[in-house]
């Protein structure tokens, strides 16, 4: 295995690592589950690994996230979810490549299958008015999720072999 290669498995298992805790030990409870930071990481996922590890890394540990903190119902929808969500943000910031500009375009786009996502999982699971409920938290969510990302992103780029990696 090459060193390049090597660097992104290992930077997918740190961003895996970071995105768990921030969704599993930083949340807020809510009617229909919980409200975490965890989807600055998902974003940075994107960001930082690309199109192919980004989304497979913030998938399977939200997941995990999901499993440890009780909400085993919604596993495998958060997995797609956030999947589809770090997926966004990696093309969406490979093309637009304005740096800060399109961290915060990532985390909008990013935004859209979370919150869409988890309606549609919500009205089949709790009704109209659940699902409705449901969509207030998960902007707050996404709101933060973009402004944690934002905030994190010129610190992570400094680093040279994340920088790296970004411009993949």
């Amino acid at each position: 295995m090459d060193t390049k290669r090597l660097r992104k498995f290992i930077t997918a298992g740190l961003m895996a690592a970071l995105t768990c805790f921030a969704t599993y030990i930083i949340t807020v409870p809510s009617p229909t589950g919980y409200i975490h930071p965890g989807d600055s990481f998902v974003i940075l996922s994107g960001i930082i690994l690309g199109p192919v590890y980004g989304p497979l890394s913030a998938g399977i540990v939200s997941i995990v996230a999901d499993l440890l903190a009780g909400y085993p119902q919604f596993a495998i929808a958060t997995f797609i979810i956030k999947a589809l969500a770090a997926l966004l943000a990696s093309l969406i910031y490979r093309y637009i490549k304005k740096a800060i500009i399109s961290v915060i375009l990532a985390g909008i786009f990013a935004a859209i299958p979370v919150t869409l996502g988890y309606f549609t999982v919500e009205y089949f699971m709790y009704g109209l008015g659940g699902a409705l409920s449901g969509i207030p938290l998960n902007l707050v969510q996404n709101v933060f999720g973009i402004v944690l990302s934002s905030l994190l992103y010129p610190l992570l780029y400094r680093i040279p072999q994340i920088k790296e990696m970004m411009k993949e």
